[in-house]
């Protein structure tokens, strides 16, 4: 059914239970993954240390975070034996929407997994939704696997 399924990691448990499923969905289907880290600018602009204005090189910091996140999602894919690759979407002036969704039409991907938080109301004006972006604008079905709260 399904060929190519690409998976949106950024180390949350949320993100990490959105890898098992697409895992397991490679390993029933024979389909080749793809995990993508989108690298947010908006760290960097928010990285300001209250006792010497940026850290030297947060960019590098926040790619050295991202490495380590595909690393860790790399080794849970391989041990699941299915076909694995990385890609680490680092392009200023994008959202992470666009970059998934670029990332989904050049790669060939037929599904996208995404972890989602869930939150509702103000909670989740505030903050945005990632997974909510990636609906939005993927060019292909999108599977989301909720976290599971505690007044579920």
């Amino acid at each position: 059914m399904f060929k190519r399924i690409l998976i949106p990691v950024d180390g949350s448990d949320t993100s990490t239970k959105a890898l098992v499923a697409a895992l397991q969905m490679a390993r029933e289907t024979g389909a080749s993954v793809r995990l993508v880290y989108f690298v947010n600018e908006m760290v960097y602009l928010g990285g300001m240390d209250p006792y010497g204005g940026y850290p030297a090189d947060l960019a590098g910091m926040v790619r050295e975070g991202g490495a380590k996140v595909l690393a860790d999602a790399m080794a849970v894919a391989q041990s699941a034996g299915v076909e694995v690759s990385q890609v680490m979407l680092d392009e200023p002036g994008s959202r992470l929407g666009e970059a998934v969704a670029t990332a989904a039409s050049h790669w060939g991907a037929d599904l996208v997994v995404v972890g989602s938080h869930g939150r509702r109301g103000l909670g989740r004006v505030l903050l945005g939704s990632g997974a909510e972006q990636i609906l939005r604008l993927a060019p292909v079905p999108v599977l989301v696997v909720r976290s599971v709260h505690p007044e579920n």
